[in-house]
């Protein structure tokens, strides 16, 4: 329900006293409110009402167990949208590779499975895991199947879109985000894991 509200301010010129009148629409803060109703059914502006940054998120690993962000703190993180029936799948043994090589240094890289592209990851996460580690022998963290675009989105993904703007495209696109938990970059799903040293050397390299 939208009402009528007026409200009465003093005119700024000098050459009169008359009152200037204006008239404001206020919508309603009933339940019927349409912002009241925004507010409820957006999933960005739910989300992120009390969220401050990269360690107030959460989310629930691949055995759906509930994981704060805030253990990352201190670490350079990378995170990527994963899938196991994907033409960039043989990623997983690069970012294997590099998780190996920099994980005793402060790396840390996630893996969240997604279907939202080409159908690609259909499988339980029991069947996520079981693939993982047969083919590719994955020791990093993986999480639960999450969507990352659209209304559905996880938190998560929403979070890093608001830093690094725009949808994600494809699979295996990665963000990047430093000890202090800045997303200081994003990379597509065509850069190969072992181009990523580069970048991430110098974040492991230096102070919080």
């Amino acid at each position: 329900m939208i009402r009528n509200q007026f409200l009465f301010f003093p005119s700024a010129t000098k050459s009169t006293n008359a009152t200037s009148l204006i008239s404001l629409k206020i919508l309603s803060t009933t339940s019927s409110s349409p912002l009241k109703n925004f507010r409820n059914n957006n999933g960005f502006i739910r989300k992120f009402s009390t969220m401050t940054g990269f360690y107030d998120l959460q989310s629930s690993d691949i055995n759906k167990k509930p994981f704060s962000f805030a253990e990352w703190k201190g670490k350079v993180v990378l995170l990527v949208n994963v899938a196991s029936k994907c033409g960039f799948t043989p990623q997983y043994s690069g970012l294997e590779s590099l998780y190996n090589k920099y994980k005793d240094e402060g790396l840390v890289i996630a893996g969240f499975p997604c279907n939202q592209f080409g159908s690609q990851e259909p499988g339980t996460e029991g069947e996520i895991v079981q693939f993982c580690s047969t083919k590719y022998n994955v020791t990093f963290p993986l999480f639960a199947k999450i969507d990352v675009n659209g209304a559905n989105a996880s938190s998560v993904y929403e979070y890093l879109k608001s830093q690094q703007s725009g949808d994600i495209k494809w699979n295996f696109e990665k963000f990047l985000i430093d000890k202090n938990g800045n997303v200081v970059k994003r990379f597509p799903s065509n850069v190969k894991p072992e181009d990523l040293e580069k970048e991430v050397n110098p974040l492991l390299k230096s102070n919080l």
